[in-house]
Order: structure tokens, then sequence, then C-alpha cells
């Protein structure tokens, strides 16, 4: 371990770290010497052998099972997410609850149960990968949009309940990523806006960011990184669009 990483000692848990997103945070972390765990229902045991870290094979939409948990981490990254994009009349209320929970319910619960030791210690760092959309909402997407906004009210006032205990609660906002998830969309997007799928891109997800390419996972796991190091202490309650421009608008 090289004690001068500024992770280095930290212990690190990612959700959703199997792909996309999540695993550039997880390389991320680790490359600043943090020991990171994986959480995710995916296999990750290549991620976690590749950044020397631990793998918690979990689903995260099974949520009863968190609540009497107790977790000893020093960086949580929330980052688990799924899409569904459909107009309200057609959405099934199954996967809008599940979406919740999800994105919110599984946060607060794994905040719930870092914040303790993070306590105990006078130190910690909740990041939570909100969405431009958790400040702009788009139509077809009422459970995504919905859960964003929860998770940014929820990051806040974690914000507001572990200052004085050295805990930061930050939310990072990308628009679209170049990631499975976004690329699992444009057969639903094309859908619902009734276009081909190779117009999705330039008529949908790009038309509101003034530059006009898709988010690299590496952009977004370098604020992370930041946001968790120890140059961040005075940053809490904010959120961080990474999003070419699109909430400047």
């Amino acid at each position: 371990m090289d004690t001068a990483l500024p992770l280095s000692g930290r212990k690190a848990l990612v959700t959703g770290g199997a792909s996309g997103i999540g695993a550039a945070v997880v390389r991320e972390l680790a490359r600043l010497g943090a020991t990171v765990t994986i959480a995710d229902l995916a296999e990750a045991t290549g991620l976690a052998e590749e950044v020397e870290g631990k793998v918690w094979r979990v689903d995260l939409s099974e949520t009863a099972q968190f609540e009497s948990l107790r977790l000893d981490f020093d960086i949580l990254v929330n980052n688990a997410g799924i899409q569904r994009v459909a107009p309200i009349i057609d959405y099934e209320p199954a996967m809008f609850r599940k979406i919740q929970r999800i994105m919110v319910e599984a946060p607060f619960l794994l905040i719930r149960a870092v914040l303790p030791g993070m306590y105990q210690r006078n130190w910690g760092r909740i990041i939570n990968m909100s969405s431009v959309h958790g400040l702009r909402a788009s139509a077809f997407k009422s459970a995504y949009v919905t859960a964003k906004h929860a998770l940014e009210g929820l990051s806040k006032v974690t914000a507001l309940e572990g200052g004085e205990h050295g805990v930061t609660s930050n939310c990072v906002n990308p628009g679209y990523v170049r990631t499975p998830l976004v690329e699992a969309q444009i057969a639903d997007q094309a859908k619902a806006h009734g276009i081909p799928e190779s117009e999705v891109l330039a008529k949908v997800m790009l038309t509101e960011s003034a530059i006009k390419r898709l988010v690299e996972p590496e952009e977004v796991a370098s604020l992370v990184g930041w946001l968790a190091g120890p140059h961040a202490g005075m940053v809490t309650g904010a959120s961080y669009p990474v999003d070419g421009g699109w909430s400047a608008k």
C-alpha cells in the first residue's frame, strides 16, 4: 500500500460498480489508494482482482435486507441505477417502485449503515451518483427523474446532519454517459419519440448539451475521486453537473 496516495488506508463501497460509471469509479478510487468493495448483482470478480478489491454480490432492489445493516466504510458511492423509458400512462407501477427502491431506498439504507462508523472516525465521504435529471426533467422518464430528485434531497439532508461529524455528502450529475445503460435506452427512446434509432443521439440525447458528445465514464470518475479526497472537506450539500452545459439553460 502506497501511503503517499491521497486515499491510502480508506475503504470505499461502490454500488453498481461492475460496469459503466461504477467501474470507472472503482478504478479511480483504487488508483488513489482506496481499498474498494464492488456491490453489484452482476459479476465483478475480474474487476475486483484488477484493483485488488472485494466483491459484494447483492440485489439492491431487495431493500429489506439492509434495514438492520451496519457497514464499515470511509467512502460510499451510491451509483447503482436502472432505467425504463415510457409515457406515464403506460408506465408499469411495479417498475416505478423498483426504480425507487434501487435508487432512493437503497442509498438511504446504505447511508444509514455507514454513518455510525464515519461519525466515530470523524471522517466520511458520501457521493451520490445523481444525474442532470436530478436537476432537470425529461419526458418519458417519470420514475428515473423522480428518483434522482429524491436522491438530491437525501444528499443535502445527509450533508446537514453529517457536517459536524466530518462527513460530506454531494451529488455528481452527469448528462448522457457512454455506458450500457445509455446504449440500452436508444431503442426505447426511438419508440417513445417515434423516430429511428439512428436519430436518437442527435434529436433526443444531445439536444440540450452545448458540447455535442457523450460524457466518458472516466470524466465522471475523476470528479468522484476529487470529492472523496482530502481537498474536498469543505465541499458538501452540493451538486456537480458533468453535462456539457445542459443544465446551464
